[in-house]
């Protein structure tokens, strides 16, 4: 599986009061904002060189990220990997016995296919999965 950085992912309780910290204090660029319904968040990109950071906002209580922060608080919620093929390296993942979050990739931000990677499978992260529309 070759695989890139593609960003990290980073739970906030609210997105405006952590944009005043990443783009007002650091002076990051930003995009739009993104709403995600398959997964339940509002998304707000900032890109650095080749990587991105990801603010994502829950918008529902029963989401991953809302679930995170109760559990642990914001911070570093995962780290995305982009593969080419994501249909095929789950499949790959699978036939290694990795425990996998999705067994079958569904939507994300942008247009793009994501999957999750159980963190005990790799030493406590959570690692998504993400293939690029068109590719």
């Amino acid at each position: 599986m070759k695989a890139t950085l593609d960003h990290i992912g980073i739970a906030v309780r609210d997105l405006d009061t952590a944009l005043a910290f990443y783009r007002d204090a650091l002076g990051l660029e930003v995009g739009e904002v993104e709403e995600v319904p398959s997964q339940q968040v509002r998304a707000q990109f900032l890109p650095l060189g080749e990587t991105a950071l990801e603010l994502l906002e829950a918008t529902s209580e029963g989401s991953a990220i809302a679930r995170s922060i109760v559990r642990r608080g914001p911070g570093i919620h995962h780290i995305t990997l982009r593969v080419d093929d994501l249909a095929a390296t789950l499949a790959s993942l699978r036939d290694r016995g990795v425990r996998l979050v999705d067994e079958h990739p569904r939507p994300g931000a942008g247009g793009s296919l994501v999957a999750f990677i159980h963190p005990s499978a790799a030493q406590g992260v959570l690692i998504e999965l993400k293939e690029d529309p068109g590719e």
